[in-house]
């Protein structure tokens, strides 16, 4: 939902960490806890990795020590300000097949735009390139 995403849609940008938006049900942060776990992550900053705080709207800050993603920063968030609920999110997603097969599900267009409105600014830019890309890859 971060760099990355704006890398899927052309809107290429460095980033050095990976942001997820999450599900926090128990399954899923579960299933999370276990990939972290593969990753060597540990949490780096507060809070703690706990669903109430996810649900509150913090975000939680994980280092991965694995030598596969040494040092990758990611970013697990369940709330984010100015954006519908996950459920919304999750329903309007953008699904990219990747060459090996699997797939990678995307904020849509729009809510990557609107989680973008933020008070840094660093996200203007971005915002303006991908409503660039946007508007290129679909003009007739």
């Amino acid at each position: 939902m971060g760099g990355q995403a704006c890398v899927f849609y052309g809107a290429a940008e460095f980033s050095r960490d990976t942001d997820f938006a999450i599900l926090a049900d128990a399954p899923n942060l579960i299933r999370l806890g276990k990939a972290l776990a593969d990753l060597q992550a540990e949490v780096i900053a507060v809070p703690p990795f706990e669903s109430k705080y996810l649900r509150r709207g913090h975000a939680v800050h994980f280092r991965c020590h694995h030598v596969e993603a040494l040092r990758m920063r990611i970013d697990v968030m369940s709330k984010m300000r100015g954006v519908d609920g996950f459920s919304d999110l999750w329903a309007r997603r953008t699904v990219i097949a990747l060459p090996d097969r699997s797939v990678c599900d995307l904020l849509s267009l729009p809510d990557l735009v609107q989680a973008k409105k933020t008070q840094r600014d660093k996200d203007w830019p971005m915002i303006r390139r991908l409503v660039e890309a946007h508007f290129f890859q679909n003009i007739s």
